[in-house]
């Protein structure tokens, strides 16, 4: 097991070297410990977790031109070039591809263990401060503004809405990052995230007192 996971996270730092820094290998290795450390829990299959983790990002579907059915095809490929038993491979397609927020946007047909814990990681690592970062990290990666008081988030977004959205970073708050702390499916995802949106909310009230003069 160890060895399997050691070639699947050097094939990610390789294959990510020079990926946007939101979804670069630092996030990968921030989802991967926190996806281990829910998983302490869990007690979901050990093996899928961290795969799934290392591998969720492998080409995301915002860098190579909206296509979803990348990602999971570039990570069973790799997956079963190094000997992955095909079960094994398959879950951890079936994770990548259901994984995302805008994925929650349309139908859901896949549930299990292995996918909550690894997406409880995955969403804890876009909000918080780090969650932040990303947030303008991402924006400025796509020359969005930052704030405007007459664009309102748009909360009924569909999921081709939500990919083709190009309003200010701010908004991605409201449109993302706020309804996270609900979606959480695992108890330690859920306590994390509390902190998290809390920390948020704060730096939201700063934000706008800076935007105004007031602070």
């Amino acid at each position: 097991m160890q060895n399997t996971i050691q070639q699947t996270i050097d094939f990610v730092k390789t294959t990510l070297a020079n990926a946007e820094a939101g979804h670069d290998w630092f996030h990968i290795e921030r989802v991967y410990k926190t996806a281990q450390h829910i998983n302490q829990k869990e007690q979901a299959n050990a093996l899928i977790v961290a795969l799934a983790a290392l591998l969720h990002d492998i080409a995301d579907s915002k860098f190579n031109g909206g296509d979803e059915e990348i990602g999971p095809q570039k990570a069973g490929d790799f997956l079963r070039s190094i000997g992955v038993d095909i079960e094994i491979v398959n879950e951890v397609k079936l994770i990548i591809k259901n994984l995302s927020f805008k994925a929650s946007l349309g139908e859901i047909s896949y549930a299990s263990k292995e996918l909550n814990v690894v997406q409880d990681a995955d969403r804890l690592d876009a909000i918080g401060a780090i969650g932040i970062a990303r947030a303008f990290t991402y924006g400025g990666y796509k020359n969005r503004v930052l704030y405007s008081p007459e664009i309102k988030p748009n909360l009924q977004m569909t999921k081709e809405e939500y990919k083709n959205t190009t309003a200010p970073t701010i908004n991605h708050f409201y449109e993302k990052l706020l309804l996270l702390k609900d979606l959480m499916k695992t108890d330690t995802g859920k306590k994390i995230a509390q902190q998290r949106h809390h920390f948020m909310l704060n730096y939201l009230d700063q934000f706008y007192e800076e935007w105004e003069g007031k602070k």
